[in-house]
């Protein structure tokens, strides 16, 4: 392991070098959070194969390159409003903050009028403005201690997403954030593009609102995205969230969504997974307060040599918490899916009723998936299950259909469709599921049969 230990030793002192050229911008509450991130990753290095959490995920690739932050540059004439549709979704009813490289493009934004009291914004300015805000929360949620990449995202944080919703406010319309990455074309073995874009939610008490990221490449390229999305959800407030990962194929993306939810607090989150080369995505909730409840939901997609882990982790603290969690993957080529997803009972979470469940069609036999549902229980009085599958097409199925006068690819695109049907179905931001549900349709063997598509 001598190999492995240089690589990750040198890593460390790379990201150090080059944290120590990234300018402070005069915001001294933040540097001491950088600051402590940054000596918190020195003592962690990257992650290996050795520890339990990665054992199936190895970031090598990551750990063994070069890498330089985004220089200051205005947005390029050909980034407009119709090109970040076509990336993203068609937005039209939605508030927009959009990032490139990081950075927030204001110009290509449009909050518009939002209710009272409501901030929708740079998170950069947010600490200078609202500090009275953002301190109580930033970093002290997804925190640097054990996890590199967290510890990494907040050394090198410079901007991001910001987003606070006051006491009893409802936000009618979607909160889109957009982050677009434009990645020069470079010469092997010289630095790749890293980012690391942030997100902060507060929601107060009683508050409701709807909260879409969109990660996507204008063109194609080699970068390195490393995300943290912190969500403090307050007593008898309710957040749904989306999150849309449309990466290069030769990306690499490591993103961190971490939520505490005060009593009868909801929760409901949908991660879908459509690009990127090497994915890892961590979905971790804390029930803190009784009654508090979260909905998990996935779906990633994947082919040629993609690799796609997911890892969930849903702690339940107190009683009466209701947690339910459906993770789906579709896998093609030699593509390669990993989830682990981890239920927590702690001894006072009395009357916990949680559900979970994995499926994975593999359209392949050289795709494989390696799933792990846990369930850790430390109370009696608790209603828990968990189950797991992996599956090829059902031939039987296959057959009826085809007797029903239908070709076998298009027999193949309609179990393809049905499987995935149910977690694009629950998602309740239309323009969202009209466009996952053309993707979708774009990537099945064959159109589905006239009067058979969903309509969004």
């Amino acid at each position: 392991m001598i190999g492995v230990t240089q690589d990750r030793d040198a890593a460390t002192a790379a990201f150090a070098r080059l944290w120590e050229k990234t300018p402070s911008g005069g915001r001294s509450w933040v540097d001491r959070v950088r600051t402590e991130a940054m000596a918190r990753f020195s003592q962690l290095g990257f992650p290996t194969t050795r520890d339990e959490e990665w054992k199936k995920t190895s970031v090598a690739p990551i750990a063994r390159s070069d890498f330089r932050l985004p220089e200051p540059a205005p947005v390029p004439a050909s980034v407009d409003a119709d090109s970040l549709e076509r990336l993203t979704f068609r937005s039209e009813g939605c508030a927009v903050m959009v990032f490139i490289n990081g950075s927030f493009a204001p110009t290509l934004s449009r909050t518009g009028p939002l209710p009272e009291g409501v901030r929708a914004g740079s998170l950069a300015a947010a600490c200078e403005t609202a500090r009275e805000v953002v301190e109580p929360h930033l970093s002290r949620y997804a925190t640097s201690d054990g996890h590199a990449f967290t510890a990494l995202n907040t050394a090198f944080l410079r901007d991001g997403a910001f987003i606070y919703v006051p006491d009893g406010c409802v936000v009618p319309r979607p909160i889109h954030v957009v982050f677009v990455t434009i990645a020069p074309e470079t010469a092997d073995g010289a630095p790749v593009l890293m980012l690391s874009p942030r997100v902060l939610v507060v929601a107060g008490r009683a508050a409701e609102m709807t909260l879409v990221e969109s990660y996507a490449s204008a063109g194609p390229g080699r970068y390195f995205t490393n995300a943290v999305t912190e969500m403090a959800i307050g007593r008898d407030a309710s957040v749904d969230h989306y999150k849309l990962q449309r990466e290069a194929d030769e990306a690499w993306h490591v993103a961190v969504q971490q939520a505490h939810l005060e009593g009868t607090a909801r929760l409901a989150s949908h991660s879908i997974s459509l690009g990127g080369g090497l994915v890892r995505n961590e979905s971790n909730v804390v029930l803190a307060v009784e009654g508090a409840q979260c909905a998990l939901n996935g779906l990633y997609l994947a082919g040629g040599r993609q690799h796609v882990d997911n890892h969930t982790l849903i702690d339940h603290v107190k009683p009466g918490c209701v947690s339910r969690e459906v993770y789906k993957g579709v896998l093609d080529g030699r593509a390669r899916g990993v989830f682990n997803g981890k239920v927590i009972v702690r001894p006072l979470a009395a009357r916990t009723d949680s559900k979970q469940a994995n499926r994975n069609l593999l359209l392949s036999d050289e795709a494989l998936v390696d799933t792990k549902p846990e369930l850790q229980i430390f109370n009696n009085d608790v209603k828990c299950t968990h189950a797991a599958a992996i599956g090829q097409l059902d031939e039987t199925a296959i057959f009826y259909l085809r007797s029903r006068g239908l070709g076998r690819e298009a027999a193949r695109s309609i179990l393809i469709h049905a499987f995935v049907s149910e977690i694009i179905g629950g998602i309740k931001v239309a323009p969202l599921r009209g466009s996952l549900e053309a993707l979708m349709m774009a990537r099945l063997p064959e159109p589905l049969p006239a009067g058979m598509e969903v309509s969004p």
